[in-house]
């Protein structure tokens, strides 16, 4: 379970075909707290990974993803709480008694072994017998495609293929658990996501359990079971990737995970209906859909469409003028950053083939459906640490 409200809370689970014993891979952190001197890393977090599921700590720089992942992993020790893996205690175990594993984003590979003796040093370590040794750093190398690179030095590959070596490194010892901490950070945007895919299908074929520190939110969409998003130690939202975007539980939620538009305004009421409407134009003071207070209104770029403004009266609810001061190519979409009265932008994206034409400097409309509209309170600590900004070119 998770410090987040019980509401919040999805439970997915994964289906592993021929994978360890039921229960072995689990990890539960119970009520479990970590301070660095005076600061506060990690605060009274609860929370239960399934066996065999692909779970990702998603949060920016400081939430306590990785402190999380090295308590679990015997590097750091909490403060308070406990931390079971396979249904036993692991306080004050250290990592090598653990049934763990872990690959960080630096593979510290050593330069002077070949990839094959790399991947056989932890079986050394355990005075395996050379037969085993062999026979299971060919396996562990099979599973990661770099048998053939096998009598190689780490400085002949490329960084994906050292990846892939340190994946096999940590797979070699049979491990229950491998924590990953932003392994694919080092990587150029295409072979970051080509091991996306990678490293979900071989999670899926050994089924064993992942645990994925990232702070970039497109890896947790595409690999993920669930995510735990983490803010300030503890966990905001836990839930499958398309429940953390389409229903996210918080304006920070809402904000890290994808793109949104957000607009100000006074919560009174229960009716959603006009609520993007009169925010967009600021014609009224008051956001209804919230209870009384500051609140936040927030419409994703791909849920609003966007044509050349003919000069036609508006209709009553989610319509809004500007000028069109961004367009940008994305592959499969455009995106069109608009100018709107007061200070405002909006961003606007469209599938390339329904993308209207459109030039810098048009005067345009913009529309979108109220049941694309999230209402929230609104969230000053996310917006004053830059999570909630208005969308800029």
């Amino acid at each position: 379970m998770t410090s987040a409200p019980e509401s919040t809370v999805d439970r997915t689970t994964t289906s592993s075909g021929s994978g360890p014993a039921p229960g072995t891979g689990s990890v539960v952190l119970s009520h479990v707290t970590k301070h660095y001197g005076e600061q506060l890393a990690v605060d009274d977090l609860s929370l239960t990974i399934e066996a065999g599921e692909f779970l990702s700590l998603l949060g920016p720089s400081g939430c306590g993803k990785t402190t999380t992942l090295r308590m679990i992993a015997g590097f750091e020790h909490p403060d308070a709480g406990d931390i079971r893996i396979s249904g036993a205690s692991v306080l004050g175990a250290p990592p090598f008694k653990r049934d763990v594993n872990t690959v960080f984003q630096a593979y510290a590979l050593f330069p002077h072994m070949t990839v094959a003796e790399n991947v056989a040093y932890g079986l050394q370590q355990r005075r395996t017998s050379k037969g085993e040794l062999r026979e299971r750093a060919a396996a562990a190398l099979d599973m990661v495609q770099m048998r053939r690179f096998a009598d190689r030095k780490p400085t002949q590959l490329s960084g994906g293929q050292q990846q892939r070596v340190a994946l096999a490194r940590a797979l070699v010892n049979r491990p229950s658990v491998l924590l990953l901490d932003e392994p694919l950070g080092a990587l150029d945007r295409q072979l970051r996501e080509e091991m996306q895919l990678e490293l979900k299908l071989l999670q899926s074929r050994l089924g064993i359990t992942f645990v994925f520190v990232t702070h970039d939110q497109g890896e947790a969409l595409s690999m993920s079971d669930r995510i735990a998003i983490m803010r300030e130690g503890r966990i905001e939202q836990l839930a499958d990737a398309d429940t953390v975007y389409a229903r996210p539980v918080s304006a920070y939620v809402a904000a890290f995970v994808g793109q949104q538009n957000f607009f100000r305004g006074t919560g009174v009421g229960t009716d959603a209906v006009s609520a993007a409407h009169v925010v967009a134009r600021s014609e009224v003071s008051t956001l209804p859909g919230t209870s009384s207070g500051a609140a936040e209104a927030a419409v994703r770029p791909e849920n609003v469409r966007i044509a050349a403004d003919t000069g036609a009266a508006l209709a009553e609810t989610n319509a809004v003028r500007g000028e069109l001061i961004g367009l940008s190519h994305l592959g499969e979409t455009m995106q069109y950053l608009v100018r709107l009265g007061d200070d405002q932008s909006l961003i606007a994206r469209r599938p390339t083939p329904e993308a209207p034409s459109l030039r810098v400097g048009d005067a345009v409309v913009c529309t979108w459906s109220p049941a694309h509209v999230l209402l929230f309170p609104a969230d000053d600590a996310a917006r004053a640490a830059g999570y909630v900004a208005p969308p800029t070119e």
